[in-house]
Order: C-alpha cells, then structure tokens, then sequence
C-alpha cells in the first residue's frame, strides 16, 4: 500500500518524509480514522548513545509526521483533490524516557485545532507499548511565493 508521502509527494527530498531523499528517514504515514499512524525502525547510524535513539531523529519523526496530519486535515476541510503545502511554524517535542533502538517505533498524530490555512496538532511516538516522545505543533499552508510551495 502506498503511503500518503508516496502517494502525494514522490519526488519530496525532505530528510524526515521525503520518499526523494536517498539518505533520509523515509516516513510512511497512513489515515486511520481522523489520524495519521505511522510504523518506523531505527537504524544504527539514528543512534545517541548505546541502544537509544538520537534527539534529533525523534523530532524529526514527529514533526513530518505531524505535518502530514495537518496537510491532510486541510486538504479534506478544503475539499481539496491536491495537497497544500504546508511547513511547521512551531513544534516542542517532550523526551518522557528513552527511546529504544532495537524496537519499531509508533507514531501518532491528530488536529486538535484548526482554521482556514493552519493546523495544531498532538502527536505521541511509542516503543514497546510505552509513549517515549510527545509533540505539539502549528502547521500553516504556505503561498506562492514561499520557498516550500512548490514542494509536493
């Protein structure tokens, strides 16, 4: 089955959920019900020190995820057939715990809040049925004019 990245956005580069992007964490997020869920394995190189998964990677993680919540909420809100580029305007992750290397990590994500060209959205990532990370996060759709408009 195809993922939304894979479906909407093929030749994306984006390092966190660009299918384009031959050194990057190839997200794969599918609808499930009014959310985003999303299955990723760690590799060695996502590493912070030994078996936990880096920081970095883990916001990485959770902000494309989100941005595809967002992205596909306004879509449907729009009516839309294509996909509004859309880019974080803000997000703050919270490590609740390690985040295990050797386990497939889970990710979450729903609108909490929204208007016409933006999004709020809470996510969760989850190792081994514990909630490792969280994330809160604005999304806005971009214009023409914007650097990422012509991204998808």
């Amino acid at each position: 089955m195809k993922s939304l990245q894979e479906t909407y956005a093929p030749h994306n580069r984006c390092f966190g959920c660009g299918p384009a992007n031959e050194k990057g964490l190839h997200i794969r997020s599918f609808e499930e019900g009014d959310e985003l869920v999303c299955d990723w394995r760690p590799e060695p190189h996502h590493l912070a020190f030994e078996g936990t998964v880096n920081g970095g990677i883990i916001g990485s993680l959770l902000d494309c995820h989100s941005n595809w919540t967002a992205a596909v909420h306004l879509m449907k809100k729009q009516h839309a057939t294509e996909l509004p580029p859309t880019v974080t305007s803000d997000f703050h992750v919270t490590l609740k715990r390690p985040t295990p290397m050797d386990a497939t990590l889970h990710l979450r994500a729903h609108v909490v809040e929204s208007a016409d060209d933006r999004a709020t959205v809470e996510a969760t990532l989850e190792a081994n049925g514990k909630i490792t990370a969280t994330c809160r996060g604005t999304f806005v759709a971009v214009k023409e004019g914007h650097p990422a408009f012509f991204r998808w």
